[in-house]
C-alpha cells in the first residue's frame, strides 16, 4: 500500500477505505486484536492503530520487523516512549484528530537493531478513525524509504560534486603561473569546502621522490585563504611565498609519504600535527583538519590543508572524496603550470645564450642593444638581432623576429642567424641577401618557423645606408633634433615562406643621426590599429647626441608598458663624426 494519498488509484482507494472502516468498528467494537489480525497482518507495510491519545493499540507483523520492537513493548505506548531515537511528529497527529484531514509525513531515526550512528527513513500517512460520529483514534500506515532517501541522497551529493567539478574547471587554473593557479584552487575551496585553506608545493629544485624520502618535508606556502571569522589568526600560521618545513610524522609528511588524504583532529592528542601550530588552530576553533595531496602524472607536488571551524560540520567521508577530485583537477594545472615556467626558464636561459652579443661594428659606427622578455603570459620568442663587418667600412645591421614562442621559436632563431653570417660574407646587397637567406632557409628544412627581418647597410664614409624588409616594421632614423621620420623599406614575404621578391630602398645616414631598428613587441598593442601604433614612435622626442645606452632607456621608458605583451628587441646605430684631419704646427 502506498502512503501517497494523491498517487492511489479507485481500487486502492477502496481498499484503504475498507480497512479504515473495518479497523474504526472494532475500536468501537474494543476488538481490534481479532479484526485487525485478519485485515492487516498479511501486508508489507507497516500499520498501527492508535487511540485519541496516540498510545497504541495495536501494531501488525510489518511494523515490529521495521522498528525492531516487538508488539507488546508497543502497546499502550506512544511512538515516543516506545522508540525515542525516532522523531514522531504528535503535533502532526493532533490535528488528524481535530479536523480530520489525513497528513502525512516523512520521520527518521534509528531503532534498537541499528548499529550505531545508522540512520533510517520511513513515510507514514496518518487517518483518523471515526465510528458512528465519534474519535476512535487514528490509523498510521508506514513504508520504509531509506534505501530510496539513501539512493536520493546519493544522487543529489553526485549532482553536487559534478557541479562544483564543474566550476572548479572554470575558475581553477585560467593561467600559467604556479602561484596564481595555487590561489585560485584556495580561493575555491573557501567557504565550499573550508573555513581556511593552504596550498604548498615542492620548490622547483626539490630531489625527485622527495615526497617519500624519510625526514622533515620542505614546501613553499603558495597560497592562503579564510572565511573573515579566521582571516585575522590565518597569518599566524604563515605567509605566502614562504618556505614552510614539515617535520617527519605530521600530517603533510604523512599525507604525501602516502599519497593518500589525511584527517585530524585537534582535539585528538594521539596524533598531532605540527606542533607549534595546535594551539593556533585551537585558538581559531578549528575541529577538523583535511590534508589532500596534489599529484599529476604520477608524482607529487605538493598538498592541500583543509580547515573547518565553529559551526562548520566535521569533514565526512564525502567531504574527503570531493577534496580528492578537486585536488587531482588543480594539480594537472598546477603541473602544467611548473612545467611551463621550467620551459619558460630554459626557453630564456636558452635565448640568452644564443643572443649572444652581436658581432663588432667598424669603429666609424657606434651601437647599443637589449632585448627584455616578456612580462605576461607569452614565453620568450624568437627576436634576435646581429652586426656583420664588411669590407670599406661598411656594416651591416639586422633585426629579425621568428614566429612562435618557446624553445623550437629560439632555436630557429639560431639557424637564421648562423646562416645571415654566411650569406653576409658574399658582400650581396640587403635584398639579395635576404633572397638568399630565404632559399637557403626553405631548402635546410620544412619545420624552420618563417621570420620577419630587416637589413641595413650602413655606410659611414658614403653617409649613406641600404635597407630591404622581410615581412619587418619600419626603422626609425632619428635626426639631430630628436625627432623621429620612419623610413619607408618595401616590405617582402617573411623569410622561411620560398615566395622570395624583395627590394632595397637607400637613404642618408649622416653624423648625428641615430638609426632605430627593433622588433614589433616595442610598439605593438594588442587592439591597436598598427598605424597608431607607429605614431607613437614617430612622436617620440630622444637625446640623439648622448649615450646610446641612455637613448634605449628613454625608448623603453616611453613606448613600453611594465608589463610588455612580447619579446623587445632594440638596436640602436650612429655614425661617428670624422675627426678633423691634423694640419700639423705652423711654421
Amino acid at each position: 500500500m502506498c502512503p501517497d494519498a494523491s498517487g492511489r488509484d479507485d481500487a486502492d482507494a477502496l481498499h484503504a477505505d475498507a480497512l479504515f472502516d473495518a479497523a474504526a468498528a472494532a475500536l468501537a467494537a474494543h476488538s481490534t486484536d481479532e479484526v485487525l489480525r485478519g485485515v492487516l497482518n498479511g501486508t508489507t507495510a507497516g500499520v498501527v492503530v492508535l487511540d485519541p491519545g496516540l498510545r497504541h493499540l495495536y501494531a501488525n507483523p510489518a511494523f515490529t520487523r521495521m522498528t525492531g520492537v516487538p508488539a507488546a513493548d508497543l502497546i499502550g505506548r506512544t511512538l515516543t516512549e516506545a522508540l525515542p531515537e525516532v522523531a514522531d511528529r504528535p503535533d502532526v497527529l493532533r490535528q488528524v484528530l481535530d479536523d480530520g484531514r489525513p497528513r502525512e509525513v516523512v520521520i527518521s531515526g534509528r531503532t534498537p537493531a541499528d548499529v550505531p550512528g545508522d540512520r533510517r527513513w520511513w513515510h507514514c500517512a496518518y487517518h483518523r478513525l471515526t465510528a458512528e460520529g465519534g474519535r476512535e483514534g487514528l490509523v498510521g500506515i508506514m513504508l520504509e524509504i531509506t534505501e530510496f532517501r539513501q539512493q536520493q541522497h546519493d544522487l543529489e551529493q553526485a549532482r553536487h560534486r559534478l557541479a562544483l567539478l564543474d566550476a572548479a574547471a572554470t575558475r581553477i587554473g585560467t593561467t600559467l603561473d604556479v602561484d596564481m593557479t595555487c590561489a585560485e584552487l584556495a580561493d575555491f575551496v573557501v567557504p565550499r569546502l573550508a573555513d581556511l585553506a593552504t596550498v604548498e608545493v615542492f620548490p622547483s629544485d626539490a630531489p625527485h621522490g622527495a615526497a617519500t624520502r624519510a625526514g622533515a618535508l620542505r614546501l613553499r606556502r603558495t597560497a592562503l585563504a579564510a572565511v573573515p571569522a579566521l582571516s585575522a589568526r590565518a597569518n599566524a600560521l604563515g605567509v605566502t611565498g614562504e618556505f614552510v618545513r614539515h617535520p617527519y610524522g605530521s600530517t603533510v609528511q604523512r599525507c604525501l609519504a602516502t599519497g593518500s588524504p589525511v584527517l585530524w583532529r585537534p582535539q585528538d592528542d594521539d596524533e598531532p600535527p605540527e606542533a607549534e601550530h595546535i594551539a593556533e588552530y585551537r585558538a581559531m576553533g578549528i575541529h577538523s583538519l583535511l590534508v589532500v595531496p596534489l599529484a599529476a602524472r604520477g608524482h607529487a607536488i605538493g598538498a592541500m590543508t583543509l580547515a573547518r571551524a565553529g559551526l562548520t560540520p566535521q569533514y565526512t567521508e564525502e567531504d574527503t572524496v570531493l577534496a580528492q577530485d578537486l585536488a587531482g583537477r588543480a594539480a594537472i594545472g598546477i603541473d602544467n603550470a611548473s612545467r611551463y615556467a621550467r620551459s619558460q626558464g630554459i626557453a630564456l636561459e636558452l635565448q640568452r645564450a644564443l643572443l649572444a652579443e652581436p658581432g663588432s661594428p667598424h669603429p666609424n659606427l657606434e651601437m647599443a642593444s637589449r632585448y627584455l622578455p616578456s612580462g605576461t603570459s607569452a614565453v620568450v620568442g624568437g627576436d634576435w638581432y646581429e652586426t656583420i663587418r664588411l669590407p670599406y667600412g661598411r656594416t651591416l645591421l639586422a633585426m629579425g623576429d621568428v614566429m612562435g614562442h618557446g624553445i623550437e621559436a629560439a632555436v630557429d632563431m639560431s639557424s637564421y642567424r648562423s646562416i645571415l653570417r654566411y650569406v653576409a660574407a658574399t658582400d650581396l646587397p640587403p635584398h639579395r641577401i635576404l633572397r638568399q637567406l630565404d632559399t637557403l632557409i626553405c631548402e635546410e628544412s620544412e619545420s624552420v618557423r618563417p621570420a620577419t627581418c630587416l637589413l641595413a647597410l650602413a655606410d659611414p664614409a658614403r653617409e649613406r645606408c641600404a635597407f630591404a624588409s622581410a615581412g619587418h616594421l619600419p626603422p626609425a632614423l632619428f635626426g639631430e633634433d630628436g625627432g623621429a621620420e620612419l623610413i619607408g623599406v618595401p616590405n617582402g614575404p617573411p623569410l622561411g615562406t620560398c615566395f622570395g621578391g624583395y627590394d632595397l630602398v637607400t637613404t642618408a645616414f649622416q653624423p648625428g643621426q641615430v638609426l632605430l631598428l627593433y622588433t614589433d613587441g616595442l610598439v605593438e598593442r594588442r587592439g591597436e590599429d598598427i598605424d597608431v601604433s607607429l605614431a607613437r614612435l614617430a612622436n617620440l622626442k630622444l637625446p640623439v647626441a648622448g649615450d646610446l645606452d641612455d637613448l634605449l632607456d628613454e625608448v623603453l621608458r616611453g613606448l613600453v608598458p611594465q608589463a610588455a605583451e612580447d619579446d623587445i628587441a632594440v638596436l640602436a646605430a650612429r655614425v661617428r663624426p670624422r675627426p678633423a684631419p691634423d694640419m700639423g704646427e705652423p711654421t
